[in-house]
């Protein structure tokens, strides 16, 4: 065997490791191949001549070699050893990383032929735990004699930990397809093999919409009735269909206020504002329009209905951006209520008879409405929709929910038993009774977690030496104001305002958006709202709205240039905004801003704006912070005269790091080049912060990056003291931050600005991540001054 020789810089094991080893699991297919997969991994990142995966067999006192790369093949299954004995038993009986050199003359080293180990002439063993309980140990060896640094040591200790969850998941996997093997073995007749087959526990995976673990049995809603079922007809009596529209369209706004009043009564009036605008959307004078046109042309109302929804869905389906394009779900749901309307089909169904988790294609917001929300323990979702209204309203609820589940509704059985796991996003189909135990035991450390962290929720977020940090949420919806507030989010730091134009079939007018934005202002009672301003292109189409075919979209014509080219319709918004803004704290925020004229052509259409509202003689904001978005390089470079024309920042780094990288984040091929802590993304907010202090604008970071706590010690380290994110986040964030010592943070992260690369950036901020201490939040009080 030829030996690898090591150097500092290719050494480095570095955060693809990580992400390689945690999407081990899913490119599997059972536990020795996952484990198999894991040696080979590990041994060739971490440029070792061997890896050995030992695990404790069930008397819980045998390690066996399960896997290796390096040794012969032949001692997998045959090496064993009792805990305390030889080198890796003395790993587990310690429960503590062990490095030698020369591991042969050690005294406890114990020799077995069968491995042809002895050519190697180091060896560090890493225990493997799972919930503080010891489930095996890592073993590297090298030919060359290697002394292994601390740096080293604890890359290997992180990976280690990893290992450990994919092989306790992997186990857990296993077991459940060994059971189903049992239930199956050498049925007498056809009948009985279709019947265990049926009983066979399965276990299906999707993406966590809101996080929890229930258990229940599956209520299924399986809806047929659709506009594939319509066609068009002939010899249409076009009056006729057009009194059959508008009798159906009476029908539906009727019960459009029934469902608005029935959310409100259950949740909140946030929750039941998206039927205000569904009833808008049927009150619409272009929707009407366009359905007489097609029936007038010898269309039927339903064919006419199908046509003109189909137009909106596929404008809303041409999306790249998700919450966005989820928003086709609300025209469906109109779509659907009023075309059961044209042909008479009962609409009051979906009646659930005992309580559960509901498992469904897609779930509707009438859908939701209707349904008794005391019955549904959880959600499993086919369609992969994480901004939908029945998730959003699911959020608000408390309801845990997966989304992204093929083929759920055709393979679960009505009153299966099922346990929801929305923290891993895995669901167990009837599953065997020692996973139900495992279950109830990790239900209970679950509530004890979030009782925890709902204590925190008026806590504010103050790191260990006294920084105040605040934590607002991003919001797109009405609705989304209460899920933020109820997670203690300090106000909106970003606020997307393109729904309300989305949701219609033209451009929404001032009074309309003036009561949306006023509503949310009132809300938050006095705490900031922070609006952005109309921003489609790239991904981003009104259905009313033509948009030009461009090659390369999202550096076409889009955000603050579709304004800046569309005047009237950027200050009717921008006077809504100014009005609403007399109800409380608003900033006014410009997307995509790449060059000075655009700022300032900004500027003076504020004012333009502000002096229509004084000839009308309307009250409103006379000063009002006035922010540019920073998501292109070129901003980041301007930084310094931008600061001059502006009272703030808004750093937004989803975009950012994709054009600083070249790297689109929803493209699965170059995904593994978009890097939150690449050295350019760094020392480009480094340089951004830098220009903020000293122009004395205030910065607020948006996008995803601060949900990642490496990322977030990072941003800290630059000087970063404001951020907004998906609610959700902020009670675990406030956690971490509280942890946090901003001059440590500080320190490192201006040593991190030397390093070449991502990999050692991620290494150094892990490491100071576990030596953080423990916060004791007895002790700080919701009083501290901001």
């Amino acid at each position: 065997m030829t030996p690898i020789k090591r150097t500092k810089s290719d050494h480095s094991l570095g955060l693809s490791t990580l992400q390689d080893i945690s999407t081990l699991i899913l490119q599997s297919h059972d536990l020795n191949e996952t484990i198999r997969n894991i040696v080979d991994l590990v041994a060739l990142r971490a440029h070792s001549d061997v890896c050995s995966l030992y695990l404790l067999e069930n008397d819980q006192e045998t390690l066996t070699l399960k896997a290796t790369k390096g040794l012969e093949q032949s001692a997998i299954g045959t090496i064993s050893m009792k805990i305390g004995e030889g080198l890796t038993g003395k790993v587990a009986a310690e429960k503590r990383i062990l490095a030698f050199e020369e591991p042969q003359k050690h005294p406890d080293y114990q020799y077995f032929a069968e491995s042809g180990e002895e050519q190697f002439h180091t060896f560090v063993g890493i225990p493997l735990f799972d919930h503080n309980h010891s489930i095996g140990v890592l073993v590297i060896q090298t030919l060359e004699p290697h002394t292994f640094s601390e740096e080293e040591l604890a890359t290997l200790s992180t990976i280690a930990f990893q290992v450990a969850s994919i092989v306790v998941n992997a186990r857990l996997l296993d077991a459940i397809d060994r059971y189903g093997q049992q239930e199956t073995t050498a049925p007498a007749t056809v009948a009985e093999v279709a019947g265990a087959e049926l009983q066979q526990p399965n276990t299906f995976r999707g993406h966590a919409a809101y996080p929890g673990v229930v258990t229940g049995p599956a209520n299924i809603i399986d809806q047929q009735f659709g506009f594939s079922d319509i066609f068009d007809e002939c010899n249409i009596d076009p009056p006729a269909e057009l009194k059959r529209l508008d009798e159906a369209l009476r029908k539906t706004r009727i019960q459009t206020l029934y469902l608005e009043k029935r959310v409100a009564e259950q949740l909140t009036q946030e929750d039941a504002a998206i039927f205000h605008t569904h009833l808008m959307i049927l009150e619409d004078r272009g929707f009407i329009d366009r359905l007489h046109e097609l029936i007038e042309e010898q269309h039927s109302a339903p064919y006419a209905l199908k046509k003109v929804i189909s137009g909106y869905l596929e404008a809303f389906g041409k999306m790249e951006d998700p919450y966005l394009r989820e928003r086709a779900a609300d025209m469906e749901d109109i779509g659907r209520r009023l075309l059961a309307n044209l042909v008479g089909k009962n609409t009051e169904g979906l009646q659930l008879h005992h309580s559960g988790i509901l498992v469904a294609k897609r779930l509707l917001p009438s859908d939701m409405a209707i349904l008794d929300h005391s019955m549904i323990l959880g959600m499993v979702i086919e369609s992969n929709e994480a901004n939908s209204h029945s998730v959003i309203m699911a959020k608000a609820l408390g309801i845990p929910a997966i989304i992204g589940v093929k083929g759920a509704v055709s393979k679960i059985k009505p009153d299966d038993n099922l346990i929801l796991d929305a923290n891993s996003g895995c669901i167990y189909q009837n599953p065997e009774q020692t996973i139900i135990d495992e279950y109830a035991r990790l239900g209970q450390e679950g509530l004890k977690e979030k009782k925890r962290l709902s204590e925190l929720r008026n806590i504010p977020p103050v790191t260990r030496n006294g920084q105040r940090i605040y934590l607002r949420a991003n919001i797109g919806l009405v609705s989304d104001v209460s899920v933020a507030k109820k997670h203690g989010a300090e106000g909106v730091g970003l606020y997307r305002t393109e729904f309300p134009y989305m949701a219609r079939s033209s451009f929404p007018d001032r009074q309309d958006q003036y009561l949306l934005y006023k509503k949310v202002v009132e809300d938050f009672a006095g705490t900031p709202v922070t609006i952005r301003t109309l921003d489609i292109g790239g991904d981003k189409a009104l259905p009313y709205f033509t948009q030009p075919d461009e090659d390369n979209p999202f550096m076409g014509w889009r955000s603050v240039r579709v304004s800046l080219d569309n005047r009237e319709i950027f200050q009717t918004q921008i006077e809504a905004i100014l009005m609403a803004a007399y109800h409380g704290p608003i900033r006014l925020l410009f997307p995509m801003i790449s060059n000075m004229d655009e700022i300032r052509t900004c500027k003076v259409i504020v004012n333009e704006a502000m002096e229509n509202l004084r000839k009308e003689k309307i009250p409103f904001a006379e000063d009002i912070p006035l922010g540019a978005m920073i998501e292109v390089p070129a901003a980041v470079r301007l930084a310094p005269h931008l600061a001059k024309e502006v009272d703030f920042f808004a750093l937004g780094t989803n975009d950012l790091i994709q054009y600083l990288l070249a790297a689109d984040r929803s493209n699965p091929r170059v995904q593994k080049y978009y890097d939150p802590l690449h050295p350019a993304v760094l020392l480009s907010i480094n340089g951004l912060v830098q220009a903020t202090r000293e122009n004395k604008v205030e910065l607020c970071v948006c996008g995803e990056m601060a949900t990642d706590p490496a990322c977030l010690l990072a941003l800290i380290g630059l000087g970063i003291h404001e951020f907004s994110l998906s609610a959700p986040y902020i009670p675990r964030l406030k956690n971490f931050i509280n942890r946090v010592d901003t001059v440590a943070a500080e320190q490192l992260v201006q040593s991190l600005l030397l390093e070449a690369d991502s990999s050692s950036i991620r290494k150094a901020l892990d490491g100071a991540i576990r030596n953080l201490p423990v916060t004791d939040f007895s002790v700080v009080k919701p009083s501290i001054a901001n």
